[in-house]
């Protein structure tokens, strides 16, 4: 973004003070967003989750606990 100086005070009208509010209202939504995202858990493959699940079922059998 660019910053201009203007030799004479120049003030905001309205429409360009919608703008600006339009703006940062939109900065703060996509800035949640994101965070929101960084923050999810990744989705897993089946085929990760079924190995982790025979895993874990392996282990408990091999301890003498067997599934209902």
């Amino acid at each position: 973004m660019t910053a201009l100086t203007a030799p004479r005070s120049v003030r905001a009208t309205r429409f360009e003070r919608m703008l600006l509010t339009t703006a940062a209202g939109m900065d703060r939504f996509v800035a949640l967003r994101l965070e929101r995202r960084r923050t999810a858990d990744r989705p897993v493959p089946a085929q990760v989750a079924a190995g982790d699940a025979r895993a874990d079922a392996l282990a408990m059998g091999s301890i003498g606990m067997l599934p209902r």
